[in-house]
Formats: structure tokens, sequence, C-alpha cells
């Protein structure tokens, strides 16, 4: 049940403001740089080394960026901007560079392809970085006119994801969907309403010549419209915002967790979300972080402070049915499980995962969620609020395990997303289960279905 340690769950610039301090903040920096068609050829060569390691599939391509970040500290803001950019734009077409450059294509040469189509750089960028007999090659390639594709070569897609998409889009959905899953995602913050307002946050940040505007969804969220470096501001050390994608941020208000509650949040890992529901409770209550990582429950506990939150109780635990939390059966009022999933529908901050996921992976998340849910529904109180939730955009993953839960629990009965978001302002024409997509939302993938045990049960 523990997403960030399964290599398959991974969320940069989901967790904190540290992340965006990364990678994730080194995409727009980039920008520049490739667009100047001007780079080092030192620059060159470690930008191959990085794309070769990610290629390799063997981790998450944020962890591999990081890791070579750690190990070459030389490297400014710009410099590692442009390398992070680079990758992500070569993960997120690399089906389209293969049909350019070959399938066989080195890690050297689908970087030059990229340069020549996916960036446009001109002939002349190319001195000084590849041979006569490279700028050839890149002049072949800047005149290649490529023949019919299939549907998954022209969403830039493996085979088995198309198809698994079309079961629930038709085709011009799934290349709408892809199109937006290949956009970089923008920068978002939930204001920590127990410590302030998100028109105070707004205002300090334009104050600091950081532009950022209100979320269009979430009534907390601040939308920026850079990659700013946060980790430094006074509002993030002293907790007044987290970095939250805002789409997640509506999992906590599908919750709606309320003052002196017993709130569950069965699949913690570093606590986004815990953070968001202990805020909500204004601190009150008792709200237990579940998780089998010591790892991610030790980071949540500096965040806890910093948010100014005494209610959150950490707890680790080896397994979905761990004896401990049996005192706990029908006593929870609330109960959020944003379950282990594929991650699919965080393509435009992890391009990676759609070549390292197969449908072998599908089928073990999917019996995983199903044991999860089962599990944490038995600590849900009678008239309470069971969330289930992922960021995958695969059906088998969320209605599915929605409907075969709901047929083998008949004390649980649907409530309307829709219906509850409304009740907190939120206008989304969503219906009984939150279905979020980028290309739609602007946000990442998400799904959720709220359900309530019935009051006799």
């Amino acid at each position: 049940m523990n997403k960030s340690k399964d290599k398959s769950r991974n969320k940069p610039g989901r967790a904190s403001a540290g992340a965006s301090g990364g990678t994730a903040r080194s995409e727009a920096k980039g920008a520049a740089a490739v667009a100047e068609g001007a780079i080092s050829r030192a620059l060159f060569i470690q930008t191959t080394q990085v794309l070769g390691a990610v290629l390799a599939f063997e981790f998450p391509a944020d962890a591999v960026l990081s890791r070579h970040f750690r190990d070459n500290r030389e490297l400014g803001h710009r410099d590692r901007g442009f390398i992070a950019e680079t990758v992500y734009g070569v993960l997120r077409r690399l089906r389209w560079l293969r049909r350019l450059a070959g399938d066989q294509a080195t890690p050297r040469e689908l970087l030059l392809a990229w340069f020549a189509r996916g960036e446009g750089w001109p002939m002349r960028s190319f001195e000084g970085l590849a041979s006569a007999t490279e700028r050839d090659w890149v002049a072949s390639v800047k005149a290649a006119e490529l023949g019919e594709a299939s549907l998954a070569e022209r969403a830039d897609l493996p085979d088995w994801l198309a198809e698994r998409l079309l079961r629930s889009f038709d085709e011009d959905g799934v290349l709408a969907l892809a199109q937006g899953l290949n956009r970089p995602a923008p920068l978002d913050l939930r204001a920590n309403l127990l410590k302030i307002d998100r028109d105070t946050v707004l205002s300090r940040l334009r104050e600091d010549g950081i532009a950022a505007e209100p979320g269009r969804l979430s009534p907390q969220a601040v939308r920026l419209s850079g990659k700013p470096a946060l980790q430094k501001h006074p509002l993030f050390l002293d907790g007044s915002f987290e970095v939250q994608d805002e789409g997640s941020q509506l999992l906590g208000l599908l919750v709606q967790p309320r003052r002196g509650e017993l709130v569950v949040d069965f699949c913690a890992g570093a606590g986004g979300k815990t953070l968001q529901l202990g805020a909500m409770m204004r601190s009150t209550g008792r709200l237990y972080a579940f998780d089998v990582s010591e790892k991610r429950l030790a980071k949540l506990k500096p965040r806890m402070a910093r948010a100014g939150l005494s209610n959150v109780h950490p707890m680790l635990i080896a397994h979905e049915n761990d004896a401990k939390l049996k005192r706990m059966a029908g006593k929870a009022d609330r109960v959020l499980v944003d379950a282990p999933c594929t991650g699919l529908g965080t393509l435009r901050r992890n391009p990676d995962l759609k070549w390292r996921q197969s449908p072998a992976a599908v089928d073990e998340m999917v019996a995983k969620q199903g044991a999860i849910l089962a599990a944490a529904a038995r600590l849900v109180r009678p008239g309470g609020r069971l969330v289930y939730a992922t960021c995958s955009l695969l059906a088998e993953e969320n209605d599915a395990i929605v409907e075969a839960f709901l047929a083998a629990h008949p004390q649980f009965l649907p409530e309307a997303a829709q219906e509850v978001l409304a009740r907190q302002g939120v206008a989304l024409e969503i219906g009984e289960r939150l279905r979020l997509l980028p290309h739609v939302h602007d946000t990442d993938g998400f799904f959720a279905a709220v359900m309530e045990r019935a009051a006799d049960a």
C-alpha cells in the first residue's frame, strides 16, 4: 500500500517545495537555453549520459536526474534546467523520435533528433557538437517525412496503453489526452488555511515578483506561471503553503474532514494530503497517517511541525491487514484511500512511467488496490465516509475497483462527488465520480469515488 516505495508510483512536484527546487523547477529553466540552440560540448555529453541512464528504465527519471545533480554540484541552475527539460522532452516524444532516428537509435542520436525536430534547431547549432557525418545524418532527419502512423505512434504511447485507453475514450479522445499528457505540468501550491488565506499568499508572492493566480478548481490552490525556487521562501519555511497539484487538492475536499473527527489517511506516503486534511480539521480531532514505509513517514514529521499541525499521528504498518488496525475497526469518521497505482495520470511530471509500466504491472496493482480498499473500509464507522482515489487513467484501476467493492460491500452506498464538491463551493460537472484530465482540467489525471457507510450498518 505504500505508493512512494513502489517505483511505479513516483510523483515529483506533488510532495514538497524541495521537489520544485529540483527537476520540476529545472524544466522551465532549460527552455531558454534550448531556444538559443547554443550549448557546450560538455553539457551535451552530460545530457547524453543522463538520458542513457534514464532510458535503461531501471529507476524513475527524476531519481536519475537528482542523483546526477547531486554528483555534479558544479552544474548551475541553467545547465540543470537544460538537462532536465531535454530528458523529459525526449521521454514525452520517444516513440516519434524513434520513428525518426530508428528503433535502435542511441541516446546521442535521439538527442540530435530531438534538437533537430523537437526543438527545431538550425543546422549551424550542431557545429561543434556533432561530427560532419553526424551533421549529414541530422540533415536527413530534418528532411524525413514519416508515413502513416498507428494511434499509439501518433499519441506517443506504447501499444498496450493506447489499447487500454480505447476502452474509455475514442481515438480523438486518446489523442487529445496524449497531447495534454505531453505538456509539462504547471506548479501549484496549496495555501495552508490553518495559517494563512489564499489571497494573502497571492499578494505576498506577487510582491516578491512571482507571477501567481488563484486556482480554477480548488479554493485552496495557487498556480504559478513559472517554476521559481521556493524552498527558501519565507511562506514555505513557515508552513504557509505546500506544493500540491490542484487536482490532488480536490481529493481532500471529497474527504471533507471536520473539526474533532477521527480521520484516516490510509496510504499516506510522505503526507501531502495528510497535511491538507489536518489543516481542514483546524488541527483538532485525530488524524492517522498509515504507511508501510518508515522512511516516508519520517519525512512527514518535520512537515507536520512546519504546517503547525498537532493532530497528526503517523503510524507504521506492515501491510493493509496489520493487527494495529483492528482496534480502529468501525471508529473512523472518514477514511481516504489514495491507493498505490500505475501513476499514468501523472505523465506530465513522470513521462517515463508510460515506458516503464506494463500490463503485468497493471494486474499487480489491481489486486493490491482491491485488497487495500477492503481493509480500509473496515475502519469506517456507520454513517462514515470512504474515499477511494488514484492518479491512474485506466478503468480497471478505477471504476472496476469501486464496482467490485460496492458489489461485495452492500453496506456502502455511493455519493455523488459533484454534490460533495458543490457544497464546498466547487462547481465542477463530473457526476457521481471525480475524473480529472490534463487536457480538460489542466491538472494531473485523477479518479475518485465517494462512498458512505449506511448509518444502520
